[in-house]
């Protein structure tokens, strides 16, 4: 098992890029509890809307907007695990999350792939899928993977299932998945109990990580309130990521943006821990900014770089593991 070196502590030889103040914090978190309390957020899935209402949240039916209690909020801040073990098919490569620890891993997904034979740029195939997992199961540099391409031959209504079996087969590492909706994340948990060997093995030694994003602004549609819930009652953590984009569908500046954010991730934390108490979350994150003149993500800008850092932060402040996407 693998425990990664510490950023952003006062530790000899680390780094960090803590430029938010605790006090900043502190009105980032208050603002989101009253966007969430007064605004609220609009959920999809029938199934998911009861339990935001038998939790204590107000809901219109009509239309579908959920607000919730700066309690129930904060409730499932506490109740969610702040430490996650995450197995690999080869114990060597078990890996924790936890405060302050830093790993590495690919991410998803690469819409095209330069053929390394002919040269072509072309759509990925289920072939690419399983040699990007060898690829990035043979680097020491890569603590978990997440299919990093995904198959367009196969039929796309199920296509996550095939992602999935050549993700599973070849790679050794823990793996992220983005499931799409309940039906596959099931499924995807049958392909881990029969590698594990029972479903008991798999809750000990979790193979798998789901991935869904919430849709910006302050959405929370039916193949992602699925996905969290499945997960919580797998057993499995749920990666939650928003994908909010500064100045396109968030405010443009980072401290609204933040609060966007913030808020669409906390809403999937208290589905997740009225799903199941304790269930296990990541607060996750690929926000960044929009080139207001190509209308583009500006991923890799200083923006994005200061926008990770600051949801690393309110992680660590939440006590929640991250996943932080960009640079």
């Amino acid at each position: 098992m693998k425990r990664n070196s510490h950023a952003g502590k006062a530790l000899s030889g680390g780094f960090g890029a803590s430029f938010l103040s605790n006090d900043e914090l502190e009105e980032i978190h208050l603002a989101t509890l009253e966007v969430l309390e007064h605004t609220g957020v609009f959920v999809e899935d029938p199934e998911a809307i009861e339990l935001f209402r038998n939790g204590g949240a107000k809901v219109d039916q009509d239309s579908k907007i959920v607000k919730l209690q700066p309690y129930m909020v904060e409730e499932a801040i506490r109740s969610a695990p702040s430490k996650l073990f995450l197995a690999g098919r080869n114990p060597e490569n078990d890996i924790i999350l936890e405060s302050n620890r830093v790993g590495f891993t690919t991410f998803g997904e690469g819409v095209k792939v330069r053929d390394p034979y002919t040269g072509e740029l072309r759509a990925p195939t289920k072939k690419d899928v399983s040699n990007a997992a060898k690829l990035a199961d043979a680097m020491d540099e890569i603590d978990v993977y997440e299919r990093a391409v995904g198959a367009h031959e196969v039929p796309q209504a199920v296509a996550q299932l095939h992602n999935a079996e050549a993700s599973f087969n070849n790679t050794s590492k823990h793996l992220f998945m983005g499931p799409f909706d309940g039906y596959q994340l099931d499924k995807i948990v049958e392909m881990a109990v029969a590698i594990a060997g029972s479903r008991e093995k798999l809750l000990e030694r979790p193979l798998v990580t789901f991935i869904t994003c919430p849709v910006s602004p302050l959405k929370l549609v039916k193949d992602t309130c699925e996905v969290i819930m499945g997960a919580a009652r797998s057993g499995m953590a749920v990666n939650i990521l928003s994908m909010a984009m500064a100045g396109g569908s968030s405010p443009v500046t980072l401290a609204g943006t933040l609060v966007n954010h913030n808020a669409e991730v906390l809403s999937g934390v208290v589905l997740s821990q009225l799903t199941c108490k304790g269930a296990k979350v990541i607060y996750g994150s690929s926000t960044t900014a929009m080139d207001l003149r190509r209308a583009c993500a500006s991923v890799g800008s200083p923006e994005c770089a200061m926008i990770s850092a600051a949801v690393a932060r309110l992680a660590r402040y939440y006590a929640l593991p991250s996943f932080v996407a960009g640079g």
